[in-house]
């Protein structure tokens, strides 16, 4: 059956060991599988991404007179993950104690999830007829990397984009900064020359969301990007990306360091958001969410 009402509740079972280890990357490295936190995370993945899904570890509650129940909240996500399907997702109950051994940050329920599925290939990306997507140059930080998955999800993005050496999007803390964005929009990670390759594949102008520049070129600041896009589709009743292309690729640094000129000098097109007040600059998550959702509203 797929769900076993029997209670786990040896924290020191190797099961709850396996779990547990997914929290680690050597633990997903040698499983193909990860941990997915929280009862918003879990509800996101078995209700979008449901064939990724193998298990579900759910705590039990003891009421008064001693009878085990589950709390409305999670109650309705197991219910969601029986729903007819292919194959069956698993469903374990704990007691509170198990569950904190596998995760402090669960919430009373965690998932497991199967790597290989989740795994997006670039032929598999299917792009809207004005496509949007979102790269993120070495981000390393696992809140920043949720975050600006989550902005990008909200501007209706086509797909996340992990350019060269970026914290693993399976981290435990991604998927929980994410708030279930990444099981609504495929992630992929890449080195920037193939991401250079796809975007000149598939006729999507790169646009770097910059401060600084070149010495060679300059930022623009972005309501000018935005004007003129207005201006352009005025004319013609139809918004192109940038240089007349189809979509636009926008392409964000590391929070630290930015992007390195070499890497500039390949865009097509250098934007940087304009700071009104007297604050020096805007943290990675902030900048995606404004220029992301700047162009989104802006018809792109």
């Amino acid at each position: 059956m797929p769900i076993n009402h029997a209670v786990i509740d040896n924290p020191k079972s190797d099961r709850i060991k396996r779990v547990a280890g997914l929290a680690r990357p050597a633990g997903r490295e040698r499983s193909g599988r990860f941990l997915i936190e929280g009862p918003q995370s879990v509800r996101e993945a078995v209700t979008w991404r449901p064939d990724v899904v193998s298990d579900l570890y759910v705590a039990i509650d003891v009421d008064p007179d001693g009878e085990p129940y589950l709390s409305d909240t999670l109650a309705a996500i197991v219910d969601k993950s029986q729903e007819s399907r292919k194959t069956p997702i698993y469903v374990h109950h704990v007691t509170r104690e198990v569950m904190a051994k596998i995760s402090k940050d669960a919430q009373g329920i965690v998932a497991v999830g199967d790597i290989e599925t989740l795994h997006t290939e670039i032929s598999a990306v299917r792009l809207s007829e004005r496509p949007l997507i979102a790269a993120f140059w070495q981000v390393r930080d696992p809140g920043n990397a949720g975050t600006v998955i989550r902005a990008a999800d909200a501007a209706g993005c086509d797909a996340v984009v992990f350019v060269d050496e970026c914290v693993d999007p399976l981290n435990p803390k991604v998927i929980r900064s994410t708030a279930g964005s990444l099981f609504h929009i495929p992630v992929l990670r890449m080195d920037t020359g193939t991401f250079l390759k796809w975007m000149e594949r598939d006729d999507l102008a790169t646009v770097a969301a910059d401060v600084y520049g070149t010495s060679e070129r300059k930022p623009e600041p972005l309501p000018d990007m935005l004007a003129e896009r207005a201006s352009d589709a005025a004319r013609t009743r139809e918004t192109r990306g940038a240089n007349g292309a189809r979509g636009d690729a926008v392409l964000f640094g590391n929070e630290a360091r930015g992007l390195p000129s070499a890497i500039l000098e390949r865009m097509d097109r250098i934007v940087s958001i304009p700071l009104y007040g007297k604050a020096e600059s805007l943290n990675l998550g902030t900048s995606a969410a404004v220029m992301l959702m700047s162009l989104a509203m802006s018809g792109r």
